[in-house]
């Protein structure tokens, strides 16, 4: 039975040359990269030069770039960092943020009694901009926190436009770019955001590794201490091999943005045309037009015969989700759909289905020939 991976949202295969990457720094550059003997300098410079690479993505200088464990810590550092140390005693946020964005939210509301205020989200799961600039129009120290590709519907923020509107009101704007790294042009200099973060394994790096864009004087401080790594911001000895292999994961992922963008694209197209001819009647949550690799579909099935979609898949090796990975344990329904669908539409399972540039169309048959025995 051929396996087929449609969940390319919650994580991505490795590219081959990510791990010849990581493989070889692992057998032969070991060296603790805080040593000053010769074995500890090679792994310094293996780190430096996996950050100006990182950097020279983003157009950004080498010492904006600093290295996490993934999103979550990066989320959790800057929120709590901008409270705690920057003074900020408003956060504008979103109820379809990811939960590494609510859920710390939350617990800085618990902890410093800050104000919280959420902007409305379209029925489309678009931001209400104009609603956006209204909440802004107060006089204390905010930073507005919304992300850039939303990981279960697939809808696009426009950065450059929401950074402007922060600026117009002296805000601070930060924004979970986990979906969108490695898929998506980003040019720092010109998009007028403080605080953006990435997660490798989402653009076929490896898991464990991350980085957060950190604009220059911003004045943000650890969230946890030890030693003096990434100048004193994030203690712990640097996972060099990871490093290495997210630095390399995203020169790839940029160096073949458009061609791989384009076969995507024609996929996800190609999907939505089966899709609709094979099951009239079908819904695209948020937008069809969403994110290239994203699409959530509300499929028009009964609800007896929707209840096992996902293991029915799985027993035919096809995996797909029902929205975001880190929720895919519970039985809750997803609190991003939950914004924008009736009660009685949010009950119903939604497939989220999440493409990159090793499907193919015989894995779109495969899954649409799948969904046809559920249907029957």
């Amino acid at each position: 039975m051929k396996k087929i991976y449609l969940d390319n949202a919650s994580t991505t295969a490795i590219r081959p040359e990510v791990i010849q990457e990581m493989t070889k720094v692992l057998a032969e550059d070991y060296g603790n990269p805080s040593s000053t003997h010769s074995f500890g300098r090679n792994a310094k410079n293996i780190l430096e030069l996996s950050r100006k690479s990182i950097a020279k993505q983003l157009n950004v200088s080498a010492q904006e770039i600093v290295f996490t464990s993934g999103g979550t810590e990066a989320n959790n550092w800057i929120l709590r960092s901008a409270v705690k140390d920057l003074k900020v005693t408003r956060i504008i946020s979103s109820k379809i943020e990811h939960h590494a964005v609510l859920l710390a939210i939350t617990a800085l509301q618990k902890e410093f009694g800050i104000q919280v205020d959420y902007v409305n989200v379209m029925a489309d799961g678009s931001i209400d901009l104009t609603h956006l600039s209204e909440l802004l129009n107060l006089e204390v120290k905010t930073l507005v926190s919304l992300m850039h590709v939303n990981n279960e519907i697939g809808t696009i923020l426009d950065l450059e436009r929401v950074g402007l509107i922060c600026r117009q009101y002296n805000a601070l704007f930060h924004s979970d770019t986990v979906q969108s790294m490695g898929k998506m042009s980003l040019d720092l200099q010109v998009i007028p955001v403080d605080f953006v973060l990435a997660s490798a394994h989402k653009f076929h790096g490896p898991k464990g590794v991350g980085f957060a864009f950190v604009r220059k004087n911003s004045a943000l401080q650890p969230l946890f201490f030890g030693g003096e790594q990434e100048k004193g911001l994030r203690a712990g000895t640097e996972a060099v091999h990871q490093i290495a292999g997210m630095a390399k994961a995203l020169e790839l992922s940029y160096a073949h943005l458009d061609s791989e963008k384009e076969q995507i694209s024609q996929l996800k197209n190609y999907l939505i045309e089966q899709l609709e001819t094979i099951f009239p009647g079908v819904v695209f949550n948020g937008t069809k037009d969403s994110f290239y690799n994203i699409l959530n579909v509300l499929l028009p099935f009964s609800e007896d015969k929707t209840a096992m979609i996902l293991f029915h898949l799985d027993m035919r090796g096809i995996a797909v989700s029902r929205g975001s990975a880190c929720q895919s344990g519970s039985i809750r329904p997803s609190h991003v759909l939950a914004e924008i669908l009736s009660d009685d539409l949010v009950k119903k399972p939604s497939l989220r289905i999440s493409l990159s540039h090793f499907n193919t169309k015989e894995d779109i048959d495969g899954l649409i020939e799948a969904l046809k025995t559920v249907k029957n």
